[in-house]
Parts: structure tokens; sequence; C-alpha cells
């Protein structure tokens, strides 16, 4: 099941907690399922992730990057929405190990752990878009990141990012 897709870096991922907690879509198929859903699917620990990730950094062929995560639970919005995850495996590098245990952040509800007087202490308003950010640089997964700031996997710059929950 789609979760998550970025096709282009674009500023649409630059939604309140409320857009987040329900998801949303646009017409160019940037799209978040909805933390709400991501909650009540993933409760019960049956389900892992997996991003599949496509990159062109100075070159004119694509690469083609995956991570896959054995685990992956979302708290209720009551725990502001936690992440746990765990046992990665892939070519594009352990990126949400960083962000475990993480609550959610958007421009309107700040969770993360980040100190930063310009940006009001706020990766989501560093980064353009919410997301389970950390402190010391928010994130090695900037997958809902405009891309002229962090859309990034680890040290993989994106094009486009797809974030699926398969059954484990």
């Amino acid at each position: 099941m789609l979760i998550q897709q970025n096709v282009n870096g674009s500023n649409e991922f630059n939604r309140s907690w409320a857009e987040y907690k329900v998801g949303f879509n646009d017409s160019r198929g940037n799209y978040w399922l909805g933390n709400d859903l991501l909650h009540q699917l993933t409760q019960d620990g049956r389900y892992k992730l997996r991003a599949d990730m496509q990159s062109r950094w100075l070159s004119t062929n694509y690469s083609v990057y995956y991570a896959e995560y054995s685990s992956f639970v979302v708290l209720s919005e009551a725990d502001n929405y936690r992440m746990q995850v765990s046992g990665y495996s892939g070519n594009a590098g352990d990126a949400l190990s960083y962000q475990n245990g993480r609550m959610f952040t958007t421009y309107d509800r700040d969770n993360d752990r980040w100190i930063n007087n310009l940006f009001n202490d706020n990766c989501a308003v560093m980064t353009g878009g919410g997301f389970w950010y950390n402190d010391r640089g928010c994130a090695y997964a900037g997958v809902n990141a405009v891309r002229r700031v962090e859309f990034l996997w680890y040290n993989v710059r994106l094009m486009s990012v797809r974030m699926w929950l398969m059954c484990r």
C-alpha cells in the first residue's frame, strides 16, 4: 500500500498538522496517506516499510535505491505519531534509524529536538515539509523536504521517492 510519494521534491509537503493527520494528494502525484491511517494500520506490528528512490546527480543516468525496514509502527496522535522502525536492509543506507523514536513535526506543531532560532527551532520550517525529525541536521531521510533544501535519503540526493507498507 502506497503511503507516501514525492515525485519532484515540491513544496506540496509544506502542510499543517491537520492535513498530515488526514492525508493529501495533488494533481502531480505527490501523496501522503495520513498519520491517523498510518497509526491504525501499523499499531499491531504487522507491516514493514519499503522506500523506493530515484536519484540523478552529476549524471544523465538515473540510479535506483531502496531501503526496507522489517518493522514499522506509528503511534497515535496522543503520542504525536511517534515512529518506531527497525530491521534495515537495502542499498540506500539506514537513514530512518536516526529518526527512530521521534515524534512527527509540521510547521505548526514542533515536536523535534532541533535548536535553531533562524527557523523557530522547527525542522519542518527549515526543510519545507512535515516528517519525523531528530535534532542535529533534523533528518537523514528528508523525503518530504523541498528539493533545494534537504530532499535526500542518507547521502543520496533524490529525484523521487515512494514509501510503501508491506505485510510481514
